[in-house]
């Protein structure tokens, strides 16, 4: 399996963020997503800077 996997932020209906690799990410809800991120690592220091912007719940 490859390294060069990408990671999401996908804003869930409660609020909270969830970080989703790449090939689960669905289109066809309106949800909030960012990214794409080259790691989890920055995906996780990005969505600690979404919730501290109040733009998702901790969890």
């Amino acid at each position: 399996m490859s390294d060069s996997q990408n990671w999401y932020i996908v804003k869930q209906k409660n609020g909270q963020c969830e970080i989703i690799p790449s090939p689960q990410v669905e289109g066809g809800e309106d949800l909030e997503c960012w990214g794409p991120f080259a790691s989890q690592q920055e995906a996780i220091a990005r969505r600690i800077g979404l919730i501290r912007a109040g733009k998702c719940k901790p969890a």
